[in-house]
Formats: C-alpha cells, structure tokens, sequence
C-alpha cells in the first residue's frame, strides 16, 4: 500500500501539496527538482536494449536538455494585493457614474458643466470630471460594464490606487490627446478610462499567449468587449475613437509594467 509521503511533495516556497512526480510548483512556479523521477515501466527489459548506439543516447540527452527552458509562473488571478476586500476604487467610479447620470437627466448646470467641448480655456478640471457624465443611455450601460469586470479584476490582482490611476490618469491622458487634436472636441463618459483598465488587465495575459506560457484569461471575451468601446465613437457623437485608443495604448504599458514588477517581487 502506498505510504502518505509519497502521494504528494511540500513546496518549500508557498507550502502547497503538490504531485512528487512534477518539477515545479503549479501555484508559485518554485522549481522544486530538476527533473522528475522516473516512473517504472511494465514489462521493462532487465538489459539494455541492444542496437542503441552511445551517439544516439548522447543526441536523445542533449534534445530533452534543449527542450527544457525557463517557463514564467502562470498569471495569478485572485491572489493580489486586493485578495478578499471589496473593490473600493471601482465602485466608487461607478457610483460616482450614475449619480453624474442621474444629475444630468435632472437639469443640474454642474453636470453640464463637466463635459468637455470645444478647447479647455483653463478648466483643466474637465479632463478628470468629464469621465463620469452620460448623455447617452446605451453609452453609460456599456461603458459601465466593462469598468465594473475589468476595475474589479484588475483591483483584485493590484489595489484600489492603480485602479483610481489607471482609470482617471489615463483617462485624462487620452482626453488631453483628443484635446489637442480636434479643433472642437466633444467628450464625456469613461470610454478612455474603461479601455485603460481593460488593457492593463489583458497586458499580463498577452504577454504569456505571445510567449506560449499558460494563461488562465479570456482574451476573446476581452477583445470582443474593447472592439464595442472602440467601435462606441461611430453611433455615439459624444466619446471620441482617439482617446479610446490612447487609452488601450496606455493600459496596456501599465499593465506590462506592473507585471514586471510583480514577477520581480516572487
């Protein structure tokens, strides 16, 4: 009858049970051998078998060798910084969202007032405010949405302050941009900012599909909903594709960035 200790191994760095018969930790990527041991085969000949030459073993050997590199940890989903608290930051942003909405549809000037159009003349404020005003209905729904998934799972992996950042800084970002380049701009909504922390969770995930490591997101599911924020501009006259873009760009260095960082940290 098999013992206890050999149905699993103690990982040494996150004291995890693991199988004895694989070489690194599935949840911390600590390698924990070099290689696995050998399983006994049924039926294997007591002598080597003849025919085998000795430069064929040495080219067999040195192809496992090759074949065998450094592989990343998978990306870690619900273990961050955020793990277990509620996300702050991004209901915040959505509350803070519909009651801009429902000040704008009860005539409020301070609502109208936060909207982008036409140059800035100083009011520098209107790049952060802008990003929660809602003309539109399906706009805000949509918008609001993606900033719920993605605000969520991106506080979960990294804090509440790089969802604020991400969403406001690089959300005003993008609308600096559009700013700067069309000569009457119309902004309002989180469009940018919503892109931002979409890329900046997909960046990670990304970054391991390009490298052929095991990642655990839905890339189509994420690239489906930042098309339709993309695409938003083209029946809604109020966001620009621009800043949409500008904000994707930005969320996804951020996200390459922070996940840097965090496999500098293990």
């Amino acid at each position: 009858m098999t013992s206890g200790a050999d149905l699993f191994v103690v990982c040494k760095q996150c004291g995890s049970e693991v199988s004895p018969y694989i070489t690194e930790c599935p949840y911390c990527g600590h390698r924990l051998r070099r290689r696995a041991p050998k399983l006994p085969r049924v039926n294997a000949p007591t002598r080597p078998v003849l025919g085998r030459s000795r430069l064929g073993a040495v080219l067999s050997r040195s192809g496992r060798r090759g074949s065998r590199g450094p592989r990343r940890a998978p990306v870690s989903y619900g273990s961050g910084r955020g793990e277990g608290s509620p996300p702050y930051a991004t209901i915040a942003i959505v509350a803070l969202s519909c009651v801009a909405w429902v000040a704008w549809h009860a005539g409020s000037t301070v609502a109208f007032e936060m909207k982008i159009v036409g140059p800035l003349s100083g009011h520098w404020w209107r790049l952060f405010a802008s990003q929660f005003v809602y003309s539109n209905g399906v706009y805000a729904v949509t918008t609001l949405v993606a900033i719920a998934i993605f605000g969520w799972l991106l506080e979960r992996r990294h804090g509440p302050a790089v969802v604020l950042a991400l969403f406001l800084g690089g959300g005003a970002a993008a609308a600096l941009l559009a700013v700067a380049v069309y000569p009457v701009p119309v902004l309002t909504g989180g469009n940018a900012g919503a892109l931002a922390l979409l890329g900046a969770w997909a960046a990670p995930d990304i970054r391991a599909m390009r490298a052929g490591d095991y990642y655990d997101g839905d890339l189509l599911g994420a690239g489906a909903i930042a098309a339709l924020l993309l695409a938003m501009p083209c029946a809604i006259v109020v966001c620009s594709w621009l800043a949409g873009a500008a904000g994707a760009a930005i969320g996804l260095l951020a996200g390459l960035g922070l996940s840097g960082l965090a496999e500098r940290e293990r």
